[in-house]
């Protein structure tokens, strides 16, 4: 099994599940400027949308972090019962998890989309950044009941996806202490072991 990523971006949750899960697998880094992997590849003969993440799996190529996500979370419970990261298909608690996903994705994923771009004004990002603090206003309202993660108790693929994109606010000008429940949500799973090597990995952390 071999993840492609690009360091810090969304392929970074797909990366963590891989971790959490453990095992082997690998993963190559994409420079998505030129379209080349790290061993010399043209990406776009992998995948044709030139975007992370992408998984080799079984001879198969699958693209799409949510997609990838779910695969992984259904494949680790299939394997292991006591791993939490996807629950079953056609529960409440699955439906949850896929709103987050689908959240982080379409919403907050997008929203800082100006912020990353070299052609955006700044009047654009400063319009940018409002939008994704209306998201983030959405996610601290999900953890103000206390819970621990952003669908309960347990840490799933949705966590990781969040964690991800809500880190990209330290690189955007938007200080996340407006946000003290969504902070400690950040704390708690960058404090993770498995994210924590692979924030290391991806250069992110000392």
């Amino acid at each position: 099994m071999k993840l492609y990523i690009k360091p810090g971006a969304c392929s970074m949750a797909s990366h963590i599940i891989l971790a959490e899960i453990g095992g082997d697998f690998a993963v190559e880094v994409v420079d998505t400027a030129n379209g080349e992997t790290a061993s010399g590849a043209n990406y776009r003969d992998i995948n044709p949308k030139g975007k992370v993440p992408a998984l080799e799996v079984e001879g198969e190529v699958l693209t799409e972090g949510p997609a990838i996500l779910q695969f992984l979370g259904d494949r680790a419970t299939a394997l292991d019962t006591t791993l939490t990261l996807a629950p079953a298909g056609g529960t409440m608690a699955r439906a949850r998890v896929n709103e987050v996903l689908n959240f982080t994705g379409t919403e907050l994923h997008v929203a800082f989309g100006p912020l990353f771009s070299p052609t955006a004004t700044d009047a654009q990002r400063e319009a940018a950044r409002q939008t994704v603090a209306g998201k983030l206003d959405w996610l601290e309202g999900r953890l103000a009941d206390g819970r621990f993660h952003l669908t309960g108790r347990d840490f799933t693929i949705a966590d990781a996806y969040a964690f991800v994109v809500t880190n990209w606010a330290n690189f955007s000008g938007i200080a996340l202490e407006r946000w003290p429940h969504l902070s400690g949500f950040m704390a708690r799973v960058a404090a993770r072991p498995a994210v924590q090597r692979v924030l290391k990995a991806e250069g992110l952390a000392a």
